[in-house]
This record gives structure tokens, C-alpha cells and sequence, in this order.
């Protein structure tokens, strides 16, 4: 996800009066280097705003922001301005699921079918998946069912309601415990879990057995009544001023707003201090090293290593100082945050922002962390970051030579050819890491021109072979942090019949675009979720899929920790001559089917299946005026030649745009409902 990067704002800071719980008297070495993290944060990677707070022994020591809660009025955020919290929400729904094991409710070994007897997919080994699969990534599922789930002043429960139904006509893409791949979709189905066991809604039994025995007054789902002014304000470049209210309807995955010094106390509950909500043994056992099962990177420094809804069981940089450090972080489309905790210490560190990213959110916290842990005199020092150099290159033996080939991740396949030690990889890891050449520098490794990112094959014993990732990713006035992925997957040749080269060859680099996502839907801010383009490979590949006949691909690659996540099959067909394509049971029209919008005035109707309706911009229409006039429940956005939005009337409320050039025109709402569309 990119980057928003705003504009300092410098606000006022709300800091609680210090306890004893530091080892010296005077903290403000800690206070302060969280100031200038945070500042930096807000300067110069995104944010508009950052709240945070550390949690000793069971009190509050450091309750701070920086930035504003409204770019507006510069009005500050406090201590009690909510942030939408992402995946950090996952530790809610892990907590919720082992608190009915303490009541013996719940076997996390037993098959996923005991508590969710209608749970049933296209694979018969969906009857092997446990909860305990569900919650340390190893379930096999595809990985996400996005549809309708981000959406702008609407808590529309459709996605949630349809899981089960979608699943039904789904395979896994591997064996379940196999290993483990980020999956939103298992958190999902834990959600559903707790209902049908409890007989509560999520969102009730949050209330009745996290929330209130811990006095959260500000941990809310988007289901719960509560004053949304109390939100940090979120922006996108395209948008001016603030956007309207994001609710992830994903709520097991992502979908829980809260505050800093909420998120601190509700780790008394995941380090074992609150026997009275989940019992220290559960607690103890969510810990646990869960990615050693399956399929796992070799190297023990890493920022991922999954327990029971942990991303991170023995985190980096604090494994370095044999310190054991647990993390979640959690970003959706405007909010991110992270949740930092280290058990043997009791000490705890949430930060929450509008704008940025989770992995800054964790880099700020780590070295924060790593601060309070020198002024205790649990470390002598603190490491300095890792310093990297030009990379040396010397001769590589002749047999790495034939780790040249084709190579896929999900969506992307690409031909790596090793030469005269030496090769090329796109930019990856949402282009933190750029795409650059790699030169061998001994032992098997290829290094990237800073030396920061070393790259070798690695063979697992599933007999796959893997383009393994060391990173350390290094900002400036911020930190650094380490992640050890697999980022590729060897692939065969999968040729093809001319007739079925043919049928996909005349799809290579066409655009199609999504119908079923509502208007009021964030991703109309991110063109990447809302148009597919298809690439195809001679080689029998399409968008990381493997070609199967004329109309379908499927899922090619098993790689586990992150690059394998969110996996998808593409299935083509044709309507009233019209050619679609289905990802994850939602629709996408070719662009060979969208007409020019027409100049102007007209009227447009959405049809009686309620799907959006696409546009070109033409030469005709081109740098003309666009006023559009629509019923509440319906919307539009713009784009241009890129794809970079231009006007998104949810998000702005504006319904005048210039059209750009080569651009296009969604229109979105309830079947029936008539847009007036002048061009001037």
C-alpha cells in the first residue's frame, strides 16, 4: 500500500505524569526520543497523526501524539482519539477464541466443522482445518475475501454474511498445517466461530468479555453506537479535505477501533495478567512457536515468526538481546497501528496512526522499547543499526546457474536469468525493496547495490524451490528493521495449444474492471484493487496463475510467511458478448466492453443487478466538465490514463470534475437509481 505523505503539523502533545515504573527518576530521554520518532513519522512518512502509549507493570508511563486529529482546525489529538486499529484486531478475535477454550467449549484441535457445522468447500481437505490452523496461518485458504469489506460511512455486513456461501465453491492452495501464509479469511471464520459457539455477535461478546471487565470504553466494532467524531481524520492526496468515516466490515480481521492507551491495557490479557478474562495457561500458549510446524524460513532473526495471532513470537530486534518480544501490526486503507509486548518484563507499547504504515508504526516502537529497557538496566546498550557496503562481487560456481527459469509469486510471474553472476528482480515487498540487480557475493548469496537485501535459492522439503529474501529495510531518522521471506517459487513450463495460447495471448495487457463493489467502498481510492490487467507468459502463466484451458487459471505458487498470501484463481466468460472475469466469486468487465460516456445531457441507470457501470473518456469528452446528479445511495469516480483517481464523490462529496484524457468514469448505487450527467 503506498505511502500518503502529508505535512508536519506540529500539535499539542498530551503526556501522562511518569510512575516510578522506570528504573530512574527522570524518563525524559524515553519521552522525548518518542517525541522526535513520532515527529518523524508525521514529517516525512505519511501520518497526519501518531498516538502511542507504554504500559509498565500494569500502569500507563508514557501517554503521548503527535500531529493533529483534524488537518482543519488543527485540533490535537488526545488520549482518548480513536484510530481505526487493522490486523492488530486479530489478537481480539485470537483472545476471544481461546477464552472459550477456557471454558471448554472449544478444542482448537479439533476439525473447524465441530463449531461451524456449515463450513464446506470445493476440497475435502477443508475437514482437516482446525481452529488452531485458522489462528497461526497454516489452514491452506486461498487467503482473503476483500468484496464490500472497506467501506466509507457504511457498516454493511454483506461480507461477513457471504463467507461461508463463497467458500463453498473454493479449494485450498495446500495441504492444511502444511505451512503457514498470512490469511485474512481464517480470522474471519474465527469470528464466526465465537458467534456460533457463544450464541452472542462478535461485537456483543466483545463487549460483555474483553471490554467491560477492562473498562474499554473506546474498543468499538463499526456495528457499536458510539460519537465517530471522537476518530482521527484520514486523507488521500486526490481528496481534499477530510474523508468520511472507514469502517473495515472485517471486524474478526481488521475491524476494531480503539485507542493507544486501550490497546496497551488489553495486553495485560495476552501477557496473562487477567486470569479473570483468559487464563495465563491460554495466554502462555498463544506464544507459542507456532511457524516451526510447517514450512518455514531457515533464519531465527526475523520480524515474522507466527504464534496463535501473533505475527511475531521472538521479534527482531529484542531476540538479539535474548529478549522474547510478541507483535501484531495492522494496517487497513487509512489507519495502521502496531502492539508490541514483552511478557517477561510486563511491559507493553501500542502506536496507533492516521496515515503511515505498521511496519514504521513497529520500527518507532522497537526502538522506543529498546530505550525504556536501557533507562531499566534490563540491556547495557543498545545495538546500533546495521551498516551495509557496495557488495563485492566474486565468481559464482557454475551450478547456481541453474536456478535460472521462470519464477512466480501471487499476481506476478517473472523469468530470472542468472548471468555472469548476476540478476535482475522487479520491486517487491510493496516496493520497499526496489527492483534493482543482484550481484553473487560468495556463499550462495546475491547482494543488492546497497548490500541491504541478500538474496539466495533455497530447496524445502515440500521439493520446492524458493527465492529467499534476507531484508533490512533502513529509514532515515527512524530505524531499521530485519525480514527473512520467500518472495518466489520455482515454476515448470506449462505449455500451452495454440488454440488456448491463442484465447489468452488476445487478453494479455487488457484491463478489467470490478462491478460488485458498492460505491461507498474505499478501494474506488485504489485502482489496483478495482482493475485487474492481466499479463500473460509464454510459458503458460497469466498474473501468477497457471493456465488450466481457454477460460481458467489457477493458483500457482505455495510460499509461506507473506509472499504467498491473498492467492486467487482468474475464470473468464462470456455475456451478451461481453467477456468477464471472476476473482473470489466477484465480477470484472473487460475493457473491450466499456463505451464511451456520452457528451452532453444524458441519463444512466444502474441495472437491475445493482453492478457498477464503466465508461471511457474519449477525445470527444475529454477536458469537459462533468456535473453529475444522483440519489443518496449513489456515487461516481473518475480516472485517469494511469489509473490514479481523480474525483471520488463518496470520499469529497464534489459531483463536478474535469474529464482527464483517456480516462474513466464509474458509476455506482442501488439498482434503478438515475444519474443526470452534463458535460460542458
Amino acid at each position: 500500500m503506498k505511502k500518503i505523505i502529508a505535512v508536519f503539523i506540529s500539535a499539542m502533545l498530551f503526556v501522562l505524569p511518569m510512575t516510578n515504573a522506570f528504573a530512574q527518576d527522570n524518563p525524559e530521554p524515553i519521552k522525548e526520543k518518542a517525541r522526535n520518532l513520532a515527529s518523524e513519522l508525521v514529517s516525512k512518512y505519511g501520518a497526519s497523526g501518531v498516538q502511542y502509549a507504554i504500559r509498565d507493570h500494569g500502569n500507563i508511563v508514557l501517554s503521548d501524539s503527535v500531529g493533529v486529529k483534524n488537518k482543519a482546525t488543527n485540533e490535537p489529538i488526545t488520549k482518548d482519539t480513536m484510530f481505526g486499529i487493522g490486523s492488530t484486531s486479530k489478537m481480539y478475535v485470537s483472545a476471544a477464541t481461546m477464552i472459550l477454550v477456557d471454558t471448554h467449549k472449544v478444542d482448537i484441535d479439533q476439525p473447524l466443522t465441530t463449531y461451524i457445522k456449515d463450513f464446506t468447500m470445493a476440497d475435502e481437505r477443508y475437514k482437516q482445518i482446525t481452529p488452531r490452523m485458522l489462528l497461526n496461518h497454516s489452514s491452506g485458504l486461498y487467503g482473503a475475501h476483500y468484496k464490500n469489506s472497506m467501506l466509507f460511512n457504511d457498516n454493511d455486513t454483506e461480507n461477513h454474511d457471504e463467507l461461508l456461501l463463497r467458500l463453498r465453491s473454493e479449494t485450498l492452495k495446500s495441504n492444511p498445517g502444511e505451512y503457514s501464509v498470512y490469511s485474512n479469511d481464517s480470522f474471519q471464520l474465527l469470528e464466526i466461530l465465537v458467534e456460533r459457539v457463544s450464541g452472542l455477535s462478535y461485537t456483543e461478546f466483545l463487549a460483555k468479555h474483553i471490554s467491560a471487565p477492562l473498562g474499554l470504553n473506546s474498543t468499538k466494532t463499526p456495528l457499536d453506537q458510539f460519537d465517530r467524531q471522537k476518530l482521527s481524520k484520514t486523507y488521500f492526496p486526490a481528496i481534499e479535505g477530510a474523508l468520511p468515516v472507514e469502517n473495515a466490515n472485517v471486524i474478526g480481521t481488521g475491524g476494531l477501533y480503539s485507542t493507544a492507551e486501550e490497546v496497551a491495557m488489553f495486553s495485560e490479557v495476552l501477557m496473562g495478567n487477567r486470569p479473570d478474562i483468559l487464563s495465563a495457561q491460554s495466554a502462555k500458549s498463544m506464544q507459542s512457536h507456532e511457524y516451526r510446524k510447517g514450512i518455514w524460513v531457515p533464519e531465527e532473526t526475523n520480524s515474522f515468526n507466527y504464534g496463535l495471532g501473533w505475527d511475531a513470537v521472538q521479534l527482531a530486534p529484542f531476540s538479539d538481546y535474548g529478549i522474547t518480544a510478541l507483535s501484531k501490526g495492522g494496517d487497513t486503507v487509512l489507519y495502521h497501528s502496531t502492539l508490541i509486548t514483552i511478557p517477561e518484563h510486563q511491559i507493553s507499547m501500542a502506536v496507533l496512526s492516521s496515515g503511515g504504515s505498521s511496519i514504521l508504526d513497529s520500527i518507532f516502537a522497537s526502538n522506543v522499547l529498546l530505550e525504556v529497557l536501557k533507562d531499566k538496566g534490563i540491556i547495557k546498550d543498545i545495538i546500533p543499526d546495521k551498516t551495509f557496503e557496495a557488495p563485492v562481487k566474486v565468481e559464482m560456481p557454475s551450478d547456481l546457474l541453474s536456478y535460472s527459469g521462470l519464477y512466480g509469486s501471487v499476481g506476478t510471474t517473472i523469468n530470472v536469468e542468472i548471468k555472469n553472476g548476476e540478476f535482475d528482480l522487479p520491486a517487491f515487498l510493496d516496493g520497499f525493496v526496489p527492483a534493482q540487480k543482484y550481484v553473487y557475493t560468495g556463499d550462495g548469496q546475491f547482494k543488492s547495490s546497497d548490500g541491504s537485501v541478500a538474496v539466495s535459492f533455497d530447496k524445502q522439503k515440500n521439493g520446492k524451490t524458493y527465492i529467499k529474501a534476507n531484508i533490512y529495510l533502513n529509514f532515515p531518522g527512524l530505524g531499521q528493521m530485519v525480514m527473512v521471506i520467500y518472495e518466489y517459487q520455482k515454476l515448470d513450463a506449462n505449455p500451452l495449444n495454440n488454440t488456448v495460447k491463442k484465447a489468452w495471448e488476445n487478453r494479455n495487457g487488457k484491463n478489467y474492471y470490478a462491478l460488485d463493489e458498492k460505491i461507498s467502498s474505499i478501494f474506488y481510492l485504489a485502482p489496483s484493487f478495482i482493475t485487474k490487467k492481466i499479463s500473460v507468459d509464454h510459458d503458460g502463466y497469466a498474473s501468477g496463475t497457471k493456465i488450466v484451458d481457454e477460460n481458467k487459471a489457477v493458483n500457482a505458487v505455495e510460499i509461506p510467511v507473506m509472499s504467498g498470501r491473498d492467492a486467487f484463481d482468474l475464470n473468464f466468460y462470456t455475456k451478451d458478448g461481453s467477456e468477464y472475469l471472476t476473482i473470489d466469486g466477484q465480477s470484472y468487465i473487460s475493457e473491450d466492453a466499456v463505451k464511451p460516456i456520452l457528451g452532453g445531457k444524458s441519463v444512466y441507470t444502474i441495472p437491475s443487478n445493482g453492478q457498477a457501470t464503466w465508461y471511457k473518456i474519449d477525445k470527444n469528452s475529454a477536458n469537459k466538465t462533468m456535473t453529475v446528479d444522483f440519489p443518496k445511495s449513489g456515487g461516481f469516480a473518475v480516472y485517469d490514463e494511469n489509473g490514479a483517481v481523480v474525483q471520488f464523490s463518496t470520499a469529497s462529496n464534489n459531483n463536478s470534475v474535469v474529464l482527464p484524457k483517456g480516462g474513466l468514469i464509474v458509476l455506482g448505487g442501488h439498482a434503478g437509481d438515475g444519474f443526470k450527467i452534463n458535460l460542458n
